[in-house]
């Protein structure tokens, strides 16, 4: 409970609309992303709706920022390194294979954040209208997950 206080007392000077600034901006970043930007964000004391939506647009927009104009480099760059793929790829790969762009968008978020996933289907040459659909869903799905997540937890510890 210090540690909530701590953040809210932090946070409070900034205003809420700074606030989700901030919050959207970790969305943006790799492995934060929408489920941890928006489970931040309630924690500091945004409305909940408020928290989840801004990290999800921070995340989203990094995320269609590098499909839309990093993916021709990405598909460059795997074109060019014809060597053997390493574990990571190769792993990657045995995903993809099992479980298709929607698959690898909605589960990837375990592994990889959904920047690297992104850019990782269009670079194997992944239809990039159908990558920034499903990582659309995935982004809006794990914020809005973690972000209740984070409600409950909250709402428990100030119960206790």
């Amino acid at each position: 409970m210090d540690v909530i206080n701590w953040l809210h007392e932090l946070a409070a000077p900034l205003g809420p609309a700074l606030q989700s600034l901030v919050i959207a901006l970790a969305g943006a970043i790799p492995f934060v992303e929408s489920y941890t930007g928006s489970a931040l964000g309630v924690v500091i004391g945004l409305p909940v709706a408020v928290a989840i939506t801004a990290a999800v647009i921070g995340n989203w927009l990094c995320m269609f920022g590098l499909v839309t104009l990093g993916a021709g480099i990405q598909r460059k760059l795997a074109e060019k390194s014809r060597c053997e793929p390493s574990k990571g790829q190769q792993r990657f790969m045995r995903m993809f294979n099992r479980f298709g762009v929607p698959g690898v968008s909605l589960l990837g978020q375990w592994v990889l954040p959904s920047q690297i996933t992104s850019m990782l289907l269009v670079g194997i040459g992944s239809n990039k209208r159908q990558v920034i659909i499903w990582q659309t869903i995935s982004i809006i799905l794990w914020g809005i997950g973690f972000g209740l997540l984070a409600m409950l937890g909250v709402s428990a510890l100030e119960n206790l």
